[in-house]
């Protein structure tokens, strides 16, 4: 007879095995702009950016920078944040409403930057809440695989090359970044549970890039008429997350028979700090244990929430068996929430250097 392998973080069966997030990274690009700059181009002041939204400033891809390249820096940086080699993912799934091209999905791109040569690679799209709409995705693959393995999500935006700077309802707000998980089997006590996610697509063209795709391709027409540019209605937005947002929360506490108390980190989505802040605060958060990034990277969409995760990691002090509260929303309409029980995990939240070498469109091994 011959002993059954067993994994690191322990071999459990195909649908009982515990899932969680061994592993986190960020990348911002190095460009960035201040909110005097978009102010100027907005018809604004930075003071009334600053009292509606909350951000003080946006991270900016360069010029010959995609989506697959900001998110590709941050897989590395949540692969060495695992202690794992990339050639050990068996998953990648990137979420986006940004991608490199229409067509494949940037997930192969990124696949190919990382050399994750063994992974199956997929994009997920649902906008801001594409992160854990992934991470969802991720889980079911690898709590139906036979064996314990990896899989790495990540979210990555690059708004900045379909914002139109006159455009204060849109350019005051997104912001370009990436943010990567790795997934795998966890102690019985640690990991996700209670995914819920849900959508409404009667309310898709509140917020979207209207040209380009397959209702109206990419013409002298539709470029004239800006239709490649983010386009939002900032107010039925605002008043979907004012409803959205409060219900995730109570819904899945009530869920956990858990209150307020018992969470030690509540991670959203970051559409505008200073709603953020104000519907926490009507919630009866605790301002220290609701993470809020926006203000320093603006909204990076589908990585939001990853990065705030990764905040909450590096600088709030996670413990192992701490509760976190996921949750997110964005265009389509989309929301989700999730519980996660922290395992322990690093994150790598590298600090933007000016000046760095970004790669170019020639290393993206383009046909």
């Amino acid at each position: 007879m011959t002993a059954e392998p067993t994994a690191g973080h322990g071999q459990k069966t195909a649908g009982t095995r515990r899932i969680g997030i061994l592993g986190l990274g960020t990348h911002l690009p190095p460009g960035t702009r201040t909110n005097e700059e978009v102010a100027r181009d907005a018809g604004v002041t930075a003071q009334w950016i600053r009292e509606r939204t909350g951000v003080l400033t946006r991270h900016v891809a360069g010029p010959d920078e995609a989506a697959s390249d900001l998110a590709a820096h941050a897989v590395r940086s949540a692969v060495e944040a695992a202690g794992i080699a990339v050639t050990d993912v068996g998953l990648l799934v990137c979420a986006t409403s940004t991608p490199d091209e229409l067509g494949p999905s940037t997930a192969c791109r990124v696949q190919a930057l990382v050399g994750a040569h063994r992974a199956v690679a997929l994009d997920v799209g649902a906008a801001c809440s594409g992160w854990l709409f992934a991470a969802k995705v991720a889980y079911d693959w690898l709590r139906g695989s036979e064996r314990d393995g990896y899989a790495v999500v990540v979210g990555v935006e690059a708004y900045s090359k379909f914002l139109d700077p006159t455009d204060r309802g849109t350019s005051v707000l997104f912001a370009d970044g990436a943010a990567a998980t790795v997934l795998g089997p966890v102690a019985e006590e640690h990991g996700f549970a209670d995914f819920r996610l849900g959508s409404d697509g009667t309310q898709a063209g509140l917020v979207l890039i209207p040209g380009g795709g397959s209702r109206l391709p990419a013409a002298p027409a539709t470029l004239a008429a800006g239709s490649h540019r983010i386009r939002m209605d900032g107010r039925s937005v605002s008043r979907f997350i004012v409803d959205v947002l409060p219900r995730l929360i109570t819904e899945a506490l009530d869920r956990a028979g858990l209150g307020v108390k018992d969470i030690a980190c509540f991670v959203c989505h970051q559409p505008n700090p200073v709603l953020l802040r104000r519907l926490g605060g009507e919630l009866g958060i605790p301002a220290e244990r609701l993470v809020v990034v926006g203000d320093e990277v603006g909204n990076i969409g589908a990585a939001s929430a990853a990065y705030a995760l990764a905040a909450a990691a590096a600088r709030h002090g996670l413990r192992p068996g701490d509760r976190v509260l996921l949750t997110v929303f964005g265009a389509g309409m989309t929301w989700g929430s999730a519980l996660l029980t922290w395992s322990g995990a690093h994150a790598q939240m590298p600090v933007p250097v000016p000046d760095s070498p970004v790669p170019n469109a020639s290393e993206r091994n383009l046909p």
